[in-house]
């Protein structure tokens, strides 16, 4: 039985999701919005919150345990100057998800994932 278990393991190893999953989360901070399937950006939407939440705190603590994850020096600098500014009065919820169609090729329900204006 699965109780407490959580997470989804989305037919990958371990390490196979957690490279998806900073991949998604750069990919979200540096184009502000992207199309994914719907359990890839349930998945991905509690990691992105977190790194701005480390934004909103700015220390170099938080700088440091953002750069652990995602591993591109400018995108945690957009992170921390642009973003977190940005949802600095916002208590959280930073993320929104639109669904929007079924893909064509195996019918995955496809939404978009995008940063909160």
């Amino acid at each position: 039985m699965r109780h407490a278990v959580d997470g989804r393991k989305l037919s990958r190893t371990t390490e196979q999701r957690w490279a998806l999953y900073r991949n998604l989360v750069s990919d979200l901070i540096r184009y502000e919005k992207i199309v994914t399937t719907e359990e890839k950006a349930k998945e991905v939407r509690g990691l992105v919150e977190k790194m701005i939440t480390l934004g909103k705190e700015g220390s170099l603590a938080s700088r440091r345990r953002a750069l652990a994850f995602i591993t591109d020096k400018k995108l945690v600098g957009k992170l921390f100057g642009e973003l977190a500014p940005r949802f600095k009065e916002r208590p959280g919820g930073y993320t929104r998800i639109i669904k929007l169609r079924r893909r064509v090729g195996d019918g995955a329900p496809l939404v978009q994932l995008e940063m909160v204006e």
